[in-house]
């Protein structure tokens, strides 16, 4: 059975047609096409009704306690802002550290929390593919603002109870690498970064490794990669052969990308599980490694070079 990533729950899926039409990021699996960008608009705006207003909210942190009144109406989709907070405003594909709790509003028990993260915290990049959820509770919003998200069950699917989401942005995290630089590794590509952080890359002279090779730019200090995470990246890809852009999301208005280290090609997967976030790497792969078996693909044949800033990793579930 697949792993879900923790954030990605059955009712962050179900939610994704709230946010249908808007802007999501794409992953390096394969060349990518440029998206619009969604940075200072709403994706959804949901407004305060009966049943977001009616929510109890409790305590701060850990000990915040979510209570659902038993003859809530779950009549559409509310949000209510418990306390607005004085940070800049969160849009979407923000990467920001999260507080929250997603309670079934049949039962009041917490069905997902960020608990399990570092301080109570998770970072959530607010993609509207992957965390339609979360862009529905905390867009056009201020960092710190604590905030009640209420979803009729038939928003969610077929038999799906009504759910509240209760959640905070804490704050704006880096989205490029903010790791130590490190001195270059010889024979690998060379990397100029611009005042933004977007990486141009140098192809040496010479062939191409016949295998796999990863070289560190920037060392992070952050949370390690495993295996199967889900991940938070910008990466540029080019080709050995002649050093031109295939895929980008620098490209994409500079918008972070997310998925599982096990949903990309095996070279991309190497280069991020065991790394730390903050860090900066290339890679460099051989065809084996990238889409020497996918028959008929425009990269099926080339050598590839990624250089990837690894900006958040959170464990999936069981």
């Amino acid at each position: 059975m697949r792993k879900r990533p923790l954030i990605v729950l059955s009712t962050v899926a179900a939610a994704t047609f709230l946010l249908a039409g808007c802007a999501g990021s794409s992953a390096p699996s394969s060349s990518g096409t440029p998206s619009p960008s969604a940075s200072s608009a709403c994706a959804l705006d949901a407004q305060p009704g009966a049943t977001s207003d009616a929510v109890k909210v409790e305590g701060e942190g850990a000990d915040t306690k979510v209570t659902v009144p038993a003859d809530a109406a779950f009549a559409g989709v509310e949000r209510t802002v418990v306390s607005e907070g004085d940070g800049e405003e969160v849009y979407v594909n923000d990467l920001v550290s999260v507080e929250y709790q997603i309670v079934d509003a049949t039962t009041n028990e917490v069905v997902d929390s960020s608990a399990r993260g570092e301080d109570g915290l998770l970072p959530v990049l607010l993609d509207t593919n992957q965390s339609s959820l979360f862009v529905a509770a905390l867009e056009c919003e201020p960092v710190g603002s604590r905030i009640v998200l209420s979803l009729p069950g038939s928003a969610l699917g077929e038999g799906q109870n009504n759910v509240v989401v209760y959640a905070q942005a804490v704050e704006h995290l880096p989205e490029v690498a903010t790791g130590t630089p490190v001195d270059p590794t010889p024979g690998m590509p060379t990397v100029e970064l611009d005042d933004k952080g977007a990486p141009t890359v140098t192809i040496p002279d010479g062939d191409a490794p016949a295998e796999t090779k990863v070289a560190v730019l920037k060392q992070g200090d952050g949370p390690t990669v495993g295996s199967g995470d889900l991940v938070v990246v910008q990466y540029l890809g080019v080709k050995w052969s002649d050093g031109t852009e295939f895929d980008s999301s620098w490209s994409r208005d500079a918008a972070p990308a997310q998925f599982q280290t096990t949903g990309v090609v095996a070279g991309f997967q190497k280069a991020l599980e065991g790394q730390k976030v903050g860090s900066q790497v290339v890679v460099v792969m051989p065809p084996s490694d990238g889409y020497g078996a996918s028959e008929g693909h425009e990269l099926q044949k080339e050598s590839l070079v990624f250089v990837v800033d690894i900006l958040a990793t959170t464990a999936v579930q069981q």
